[in-house]
């Protein structure tokens, strides 16, 4: 049965004091994974689920840990093993241990189906996932039917969230795109905004829409929203001039960060530097191979969670990741962290046992989500409507000398 959207949240002018994200320069990136990872995509147990046999939760999770989204893939699945890492240490989900197996789509949707039915022929009584909006909009039409609780980190479409068994820990597309808008509005960044986006997909697409109808909200003026695809998404040099041309101020890349680090550096060639404001998927851009981060100097983008927060969940969580991973967590290991720890919480609100069948617990955890409040990484004092949205106050970070700072 389909679900009705949530309104928009609101967007507080008051900004966490989050602080930087480290650059990965000295460290090593998300393009490899370490051994027990590579057991944790073909099924077999890892160290955050050596627990096995009887009286355990099996968990499972699908996302791309290959190819070029495999950067978002990985740190959900690194973030989701080490909270469960923890809840293992503690004793559990009310007292049962939580069986772990992530599983690769290459942000496939065919794919991503696939992993979801080997997951379920593995006995999987939960899902985080999955990581990008397209596979998760494919498995959910699966999850629905099977009745099996879905929980994503990050799949941002309005349709990720189109079942009553789908929750989210990001926000929706045209939230991030409503929140954008105002922050720009009520900051007075900029008047005269133009708009890059890819309409080939469902992500930048549907932040496009809502950002274009909310600008005229703030006082903002559109000058320049071009397009491109997928089939032509290296060469911006039409949309850059065009952007040039109208006087923008601003311009709003609602897109993943490998084609950002194209128009970064078209935008300097060009001798074109207007201010550039993007949302979570820019997250990862000073990762980008052979992109010098200079050109992401003063770069804009709604993202909720920054490494060097102070407060001490923040600082322990990083510190950890960094020990087991060798890197610094981005928003990505942030939302999987925060989906295992609230699975966790409705689980023991609704006092599901380990010899629940998938359905049973699903229909548990359909109410018990709208019952819990969780202060996680991505936000304080999160709660979920039933309708699966979170509701968490946006916050806004810029590059500053090759790091996240907050505004």
């Amino acid at each position: 049965m389909k679900k009705s959207m949530k309104k928009l949240l609101s967007l507080g002018m008051a900004v966490a004091l989050a602080a930087s994200l480290t650059a990965c320069g000295g460290s090593k990136t998300s393009e490899t994974t370490t051994a027990a990872e590579t057991k944790a995509a073909s099924g077999e147990t890892t160290e955050a689920a050596k627990a096995s046999g009887e009286g355990s939760f099996k968990i499972g999770g699908i996302g791309p840990i290959t190819g070029g989204a495999a950067i978002y893939g990985q740190a959900v699945m690194r973030g989701a093993e080490l909270a469960i890492d923890e809840i293992n240490a503690g004793g559990g989900i009310n007292g049962a241990q939580i069986e772990y197996n992530f599983q690769d789509d290459e942000h496939d949707t065919e794919k991503a189906v696939n992993a979801y039915n080997t997951l379920k022929d593995w006995g999987m009584q939960m899902l985080v996932g999955t990581v990008t909006s397209a596979p998760c909009i494919a498995v959910g039409a699966e999850s629905s039917n099977d009745n099996m609780f879905q929980l994503t980190p990050s799949g941002s479409a309005v349709d990720c969230a189109k079942f009553d068994n789908q929750f989210r820990v990001c926000f929706s597309d045209p939230n991030q795109g409503a929140a954008s808008a105002q922050y720009i509005g009520e900051n007075k960044l900029a008047t005269k905004v133009a708009i890059i986006y890819d309409s080939s997909d469902v992500y930048s697409s549907g932040i496009h829409d809502k950002f274009l109808s909310e600008a005229a909200n703030q006082g903002i003026e559109i000058v320049s929203d071009e397009a491109f695809t997928a089939d032509n998404n290296t060469n911006f040099s039409v949309q850059l001039q065009k952007a040039q041309d109208s006087g923008a101020e601003l311009v709003f890349l609602p897109i993943y960060y490998s084609q950002a680090a194209l128009i970064l550096a078209q935008a300097k060639q060009m001798g074109y530097e207007p201010q550039f404001f993007g949302c979570d998927g820019l997250d990862g851009l000073l990762t980008v191979e052979n992109f010098d981060t200079a050109l992401a100097e003063n770069v804009m983008l709604l993202t909720p969670f920054a490494a060097d927060a102070k407060d001490e969940l923040t600082q322990k969580f990083v510190a950890t990741f960094k020990e087991k991973y060798g890197e610094t967590p981005n928003q990505f290991a942030a939302d999987g962290y925060d989906a295992v720890y609230a699975i966790k919480a409705a689980a023991e609100k609704a006092g599901i046992t380990a010899d629940m069948d998938a359905s049973a617990i699903c229909d548990a955890l359909k109410t018990s989500m709208t019952e819990i409040s969780i202060n996680g990484l991505t936000g304080e004092n999160m709660k979920w409507s039933k309708d699966g949205e979170p509701d968490k106050a946006p916050k806004a970070i810029k590059i500053v000398n090759g790091v996240y700072t907050a505004m």
